[in-house]
């Protein structure tokens, strides 16, 4: 039997092998340097990026997100966009239910200018879109809307009545196995929006499902269940929903976390007001009756009103984030989209009216549809 060092000596000759075949760091040790940490694209919400553990949506991965219809899942997911965008990045949204607002989008802080979009005809279409746009490794962020919409070519080019069992689950299995290796290597992370079903005849535990199969299920990083639980009024007016989501999966951090927060409508989460909530709960910001105080000054009397003090006044809104995610240890991707964000506002609310210069560069940017021309597009009924 080999001696200890000459199993080392053998693996290292092997290794070298490798690395001159297939490349250096085709093999490594799991607690090498040569692994860099896992960027993050933040989430839009301070609850939802500490519940992820990482401090928002990780780079280089698949992300899933599904729940009823109207619980956020594109809303959710256009304030990714957004954070990638401001981070310098260049994000792409496969529009497959043709259903994207631009305005909304606009609304939300996604520069649509450099939103790159498709609306494709068909799931083999879409994911080949995907597929190139991933490996020109240009883009950060892409988005597909939604998995249920990915109708196979030889359903859309058949008779209403056809069977096709299985079909749509096959393309995505083929598909997931193809894209999994070119999102590793050029870090850009994927979000498949998917819609829940119901199994037939279960009697024991959940009926509900996803659409496409169970390959995403295994492919997923990260898996994200978003819920409404309750209507924000004003009086009589319905003004927004309070939103649940739970990590029903996730491979960088500890799972089945939960987070909180306001969509408000037109304006989406309302990230002022989760800065309150977590910072009553962490005693940065105090709560005495109704009123609400940060560092000795007043921020308003109910949450309503301090919410709309921390949006005139976003610097104290970024300071109060900074401490939040120091005190929860999360990373610094996510301080520097907030202070972006904050600055952003800023600037909207000394220039009413003005827009934002994009921070992505427009050479920078891959020739596709833009979200403007997919909008006259579906307008015209091209």
């Amino acid at each position: 039997m080999p001696s200890a060092a000459d199993r080392e000596k053998s693996l290292e000759t092997a290794l070298a092998q490798i690395d001159r075949q297939f490349g250096k760091g085709s093999v490594m040790r799991l607690g090498s340097d040569e692994r860099a940490p896992v960027a993050v694209i933040p989430t839009g919400s301070i609850a939802l990026d500490v519940a992820l553990g990482i401090g928002g949506l990780p780079r280089g991965r698949i992300v899933e997100i599904y729940g009823p219809e109207s619980s956020g899942k594109t809303t959710l997911t256009l304030h990714a966009i957004a954070n990638a965008q401001r981070a310098g990045g260049i994000a792409a949204f496969i529009d497959a239910e043709h259903a994207l607002d631009p305005e909304y989008a606009k609304a939300l802080g996604v520069d649509i200018d450099a939103l790159l979009v498709s609306q494709p005809d068909t799931g083999e279409q879409a994911l080949e879109i995907a597929d190139m746009l991933v490996r020109s490794g240009s883009i950060d962020l892409v988005v597909i809307d939604s998995v249920a919409a990915l109708v196979p070519r030889a359903e859309i080019e058949g008779e209403m009545g056809d069977s096709h069992v299985g079909l749509q689950a096959r393309l995505m299995s083929q598909a997931l196995r193809k894209l999994t290796g070119g999102l590793s290597q050029t870090n850009t992370t994927m979000i498949f929006i998917n819609q829940l079903r119901e199994k037939i005849g279960v009697f024991f535990g959940s009926p509900e499902t996803t659409a496409g199969g169970k390959a995403l299920k295994f492919y997923a990083s990260v898996r994200l269940d978003i819920r409404r639980i309750e209507t924000l009024k004003e009086g009589t007016d319905a003004v927004g929903n309070r939103t649940r989501v739970k990590v029903v999966k996730n491979k960088m951090a500890p799972p089945f976390k939960q987070a909180e927060f306001d969509i408000l409508y037109g304006t989406g989460i309302s990230r002022e007001g989760s800065l309150i909530d977590f910072g009553v709960e962490h005693e940065i910001v105090r709560k005495s009756g109704a009123w609400y105080t940060y560092d000795g000054d007043q921020l308003g009397q109910g949450k309503e009103n301090s919410r709309k003090f921390l949006i005139a006044n976003p610097d104290i809104a970024a300071e109060i984030e900074g401490k939040i995610l120091a005190k929860l240890g999360v990373v610094a991707d996510a301080k520097a989209v907030a202070a972006a964000a904050a600055a952003e506002q800023k600037a909207a609310s000394l220039t009413p009216g003005a827009k934002a210069a994009p921070v992505t560069p427009a050479a920078k940017a891959p020739k596709t549809m833009s979200v403007k021309a997919a909008a006259e597009r579906t307008a015209v009924g091209a």
